[in-house]
């Protein structure tokens, strides 16, 4: 029986106020359990280029992160990974209620596994394993993936609303073992210990602390946090870098191979590999990563603002 945590339900989620929010999860599950996924797909690629035309400003934040991460691409290269992006976006919806709502058998069907023979390397030594992940559009699908394998625990922020808190709590511990705040640093030191699988991506922007300025795609100076090194340190842990790919028929869970000498206790340098790692996987399918955030938005002293 996995170590699920998961928060009761109380009558209070029953309020008036969260009607539109059953109503939208509601949805969400009606359609992820009786459409063929490549109509969801269909669906989620329409929604995706309606969405361009509603959310003008997060359409401007993925053309600037574009430009400055793929410089040597032409505008019109970009314009094109930028729809598609969009149309990763609105995939993304029904992924989260695939990850969420599917039963083991229905997932099992769409996912291939690459690489779990790391994970068993690392199971038979009693190692703590460090997922080294980041934030894809199909990210709702990875940590649920490696679970069906090997039930791990996840980072996360929690929501504010009382019912998409239970609900996403509730989903993502569907092959899981529980969630922990990304500010529970004991509580991830602990799941390490303990011998666990922690999913964890670093690539945000989380501001000055705790971050060094280390290139990232063209960026030459990204603010990147430092927090993976400090938990690879855990005793007894190896960081697995974690990723999964959306294609034609389905989804690749890629878990690929340890990373040597990590980490250094450099900083700078264990910033530096973490990023490439990251840099790789996107580069596989850059239209299926997040782009919508602001990456680049903390810069240092007397580089200006990049929005």
């Amino acid at each position: 029986m996995y170590d699920s945590r998961l928060p009761p339900f109380r009558t209070a989620l029953l309020h008036p106020r969260y009607a539109l929010n059953w109503l939208g999860l509601g949805l969400l599950w009606l359609l992820v359990t009786l459409l063929p996924w490549r109509a969801q797909m269909a669906l989620g690629r329409g929604l995706g280029r309606l969405s361009m035309k509603l959310l003008k400003s997060r359409v401007g934040v993925a053309r600037r992160n574009l430009e400055l991460a793929l410089p040597e691409l032409t505008l019109a290269e970009r314009e094109r990974m930028l729809g598609a992006n969009f149309e990763s976006v609105g995939c993304a919806i029904f992924e989260t209620g695939m990850a969420w709502f599917w039963p083991h058998w229905r997932m099992r069907a769409l996912t291939r596994m690459d690489g779990t023979e790391h994970v068993d390397t690392a199971v038979a030594k009693g190692q703590g394993m460090l997922l080294l992940s980041a934030h894809f559009l199909t990210l709702e699908l990875n940590a649920r993936q490696f679970g069906l394998y090997r039930p791990g625990v996840g980072v996360y922020r929690p929501n504010t609303n009382a019912v998409l808190e239970y609900a996403q709590v509730h989903g993502r511990c569907r092959s899981n073992k529980y969630l922990v705040d990304r500010l529970d640093i004991k509580g991830m030191l602990r799941a390490l210990r303990q011998g666990d699988a922690l999913w964890y991506a670093p690539d945000h922007d989380y501001g000055r602390h705790a971050s060094v300025f280390v290139p990232f795609f063209a960026v030459a100076q990204a603010a990147t946090i430092t927090g993976t090194a400090t938990l690879a340190r855990v005793k007894n842990t190896v960081t697995l870098p974690c990723f999964t790919l959306r294609e034609q028929d389905g989804y690749r869970l890629i878990i690929q191979p340890p990373l040597a000498d990590f980490p250094t206790g450099d900083d700078e340098a264990d910033a530096i590999a973490g990023n490439q790692v990251i840099e790789a996987a996107i580069r596989q399918a850059p239209e299926q990563y997040m782009w919508l955030h602001r990456r680049f938005k903390t810069t240092p002293e007397g580089v200006p603002y990049r929005y």
